[in-house]
């Protein structure tokens, strides 16, 4: 594939994730086109579609690494949107600038952390944010209501991950290494709204 389809192809994927997208990577790049073309090429036209990460995860390690070089600009700008979009949670990314700080250093998650102020202002998201979904899951798990206390009786471990920014599965294992239950746990705010329970046949 040419620099010039996977620049193609990342704009189509970057106006599918931000709202008028095309106009803002033509905005953003109006002085240097060409750094435009390498750099959308590369990161929405190539890596956002390598299979081995969801975007979900891609963005979080994005996002981390925009933290620990200090760029609270532009690229945390349009990551914060990106990662929103492709399924993290407010209350994920405030956790990634936590993580970041431990390896990066305070101050420069300090300064990501200003920045998400005004950013997420300026996205109508309320500071702070609600709890991550998996946060709300697992203090769901720690007092579940009767018929998913019934269910987690039967299993001795569970594994709990985010799908969404309100949405998290909880596989239930016992001896087999596959599940022997799945609950799919809708959240929204710091609830959990609805929990349905897949067991195998």
């Amino acid at each position: 594939m040419t620099m010039e389809d996977l620049h193609d192809r990342g704009r189509e994927n970057f106006a599918e994730l931000v709202e008028d997208g095309a106009k803002r990577l033509d905005a953003l790049f109006a002085t240097v086109p060409a750094l435009g073309e390498l750099a959308v090429g590369t990161v929405y036209g190539h890596l956002h579609e390598r299979p081995a990460l969801d975007s979900r995860t891609r963005e979080a390690a994005t996002l981390a690494a925009i933290v620990a070089a200090g760029m609270v600009g532009p690229p945390l700008s349009v990551h914060l949107r990106t990662g929103l979009a492709s399924g993290l949670s407010p209350a994920e990314v405030c956790e990634v600038v936590v993580q970041t700080a431990a390896f990066a250093g305070f101050p420069r998650a300090v300064s990501a952390a200003d920045q998400l102020n005004r950013l997420f202002e300026g996205h109508g998201l309320p500071i702070p944010p609600p709890p991550a979904p998996r946060e709300v899951v697992l203090a769901y798990l720690a007092e579940p209501a009767a018929d998913v206390a019934a269910v987690l009786a039967d299993f001795p471990r569970t594994e709990v991950q985010a799908t969404g920014p309100d949405r998290v599965l909880v596989s239930c294992f016992g001896d087999d290494p596959v599940p022997g239950a799945v609950l799919h746990c809708s959240v929204s705010g710091a609830e959990v709204t609805s929990v349905t329970v897949f067991r195998p046949r």
